[in-house]
């Protein structure tokens, strides 16, 4: 009974602290406070978990700058010892079929990922998640034909589905409550970051075979997530549910570092049903220290956490709610019109821009990697929701102003909304979609909500790249952005009346008001 007592004190201290350096200004934090459960080891986990999203970005934007090359479109002459032909002829309605088929393999991925995650757990998900990645982009350095530069489009698209599943549930599970918002903005920089990679890579080796290079990279980054792997420990949550208590806490003592005060955190895992310590093991974990040695396999009781699949987390009223928000924030991050810029703004804008439309995409994909960087702080200070309607907001707007310069031809307001317009996006609905799962619903049932959430996603963004073309001549060049204007304002009231706020907020039960039955 004094255990207990004594973990329900920590738990409750653990919390209030929290609660303190999450209310606490900008301007009153040290770099002592703000680093205070930051080691470097931390650093290294959540890096390497990131290599997913970075690996979704590269494929996202892999085939954008060497297309006319790729199909034969754009020859050059040039010699290789490379016994593998200069390029692949499709017709322009095929290679659409090669670029959209990564998004049914995302779609495959993200279904599967969540609850394979939560049965395997998040570090053999990942390798799995690496793997894919690995093999799909080496079949699409090396295509010789249509269906070979396919297949490797659909693995790596499986690979992407999966990654933004798992690699921002392991993220969230080890970040520090306090930090939660600011490591969960990682997976929204990494993505960015790929698009990038593949926007500068595609600038630079758009010519003869150099076109292979740029897809090998994929293959490059997946060997090395592959290694890195292997030096990274499960989520300790995830162990503590699944496995046993102590191996979680002794996980988790190795991500927070030797000096690092635990205590609280861990029993803040039972206070929230993550796990329920066994009293055998209450002696066990009450004289852990980070120097004892490791109990036998025989005297660490294992734990088996029930697993919530696809199906009955949407079946199951006391999750509806959250399947709810989450969908609708993720269908809302395609919807308000992001990818009409990352995919077609070259296009769109080549009459305003007609010397300078091929480093525009250059100069956006800059600026989104930057404001989300910037912007990173921000879901710890003001709150989730008040980032996601904060966003919103200003993609509605800069729309507004997208359409009203393409329509009366004025350059400069068109390229003041762009940058406004994807900065917007960055400082909200980029990062927060990927870590609402993991704070809206209980651990066990966090691999599928987020599998939900980003089927979501990858419909969108296949409603995005298939129909922004034909709405937008349809319509008239730029009238699409008023169409877009008036989701935002949709997304916008909705999030604000049914999304709850998460920030600082340590059980699901906490953020949606429920009282705890125990």
């Amino acid at each position: 009974m004094y255990a207990y007592n004594h973990r329900h004190y920590q738990t409750i201290s653990y919390r209030a602290e929290q609660d303190k350096q999450a209310a606490m200004p900008a301007s009153e934090l040290n770099a002592g406070s703000w680093v205070h459960n930051i080691s470097a080891y931390l650093l290294y986990v959540v890096l390497i978990a990131a290599a997913g999203p970075l690996q979704f970005g590269f494929h996202l934007a892999e085939l954008n700058a060497p297309a006319e090359v790729i199909t034969c479109e754009k020859k050059s002459v040039s010699s290789t010892s490379l016994r593998l032909p200069q390029c692949i002829p499709m017709s322009e309605a095929v290679f659409v079929v090669v670029s959209s088929i990564f998004t049914l393999g995302g779609l495959i991925g993200a279904l599967t990922s969540g609850p394979a995650s939560s049965r395997y757990g998040r570090r053999r998900a990942m390798q799995g998640v690496a793997a894919f990645f690995a093999v799909g982009s080496f079949l699409e350095a090396i295509a010789t034909n249509v269906p070979m530069i396919a297949i490797g489009r659909l693995l790596s698209g499986i690979g992407a589905g999966s990654a933004v599943v798992v690699g921002p549930i392991y993220v969230a599970e080890v970040s520090p409550l306090d930090q939660r918002g600011l490591f969960g903005a990682l997976s929204q920089v990494m993505t960015n970051m790929g698009i990038l990679v593949a926007v500068i890579l595609g600038y630079f080796l758009s010519r003869g075979q150099l076109w292979r290079i740029i897809l090998l990279t994929g293959s490059v980054i997946g060997f090395i997530q592959v290694l890195g792997l292997f030096f990274v420990v499960e989520s300790p949550k995830w162990t503590a549910a699944h496995r046993s208590p102590l191996a979680g806490r002794r996980d988790l003592r190795r991500i927070r570092g030797a000096r690092a005060d635990i205590d609280g955190e861990f029993a803040s895992w039972g206070e929230d049903g993550i796990i329920n310590i066994e009293p055998e093991e209450q002696g066990l974990l009450g004289n852990e220290d980070p120097d004892s040695r490791r109990p036998s396999a025989a005297s660490v009781p294992e734990t088996k956490a029930n697993i919530v699949g696809i199906v009955e987390v949407i079946r199951d009223p006391h999750y509806r709610p959250a399947i709810i928000a989450v969908v609708t924030v993720m269908a809302a991050q395609q919807l308000c019109g992001i990818n009409s810029i990352f995919m077609y703004s070259v296009a769109l804008l080549s009459d305003l821009f007609p010397t300078s439309s091929s480093l525009l995409l250059v100069a956006v994909s800059v600026i989104n990697v930057v404001a989300t960087v910037l912007g990173a702080p921000l879901a710890d200070r003001i709150g989730r929701v008040a980032c996601l309607l904060l966003s919103i907001a200003g993609m509605g707007i800069n729309s507004l102003l997208l359409a009203v310069s393409i329509k009366l031809n004025v350059p400069i307001l068109s390229a003041v909304a762009t940058l406004l317009f994807v900065t917007s996006f960055s400082i909200g609905l980029g990062p927060i979609p990927f870590i609402l799962a993991s704070e809206l619903v209980e651990h066990d049932a966090v691999g599928a909500t987020q599998s939900w959430a980003l089927a979501s996603s990858w419909v969108a963004t296949f409603l995005v790249a298939q129909f922004f073309p034909l709405l937008n001549n349809l319509m008239g060049k730029g009238n699409v952005y008023f169409l877009f204007a008036a989701l935002a304002l949709a997304f916008f009231a909705f999030i604000a009346w049914w999304v709850p706020e998460s920030k600082g907020k340590s059980n699901p039960d906490e953020v949606w008001g429920r009282r705890r039955l125990d």
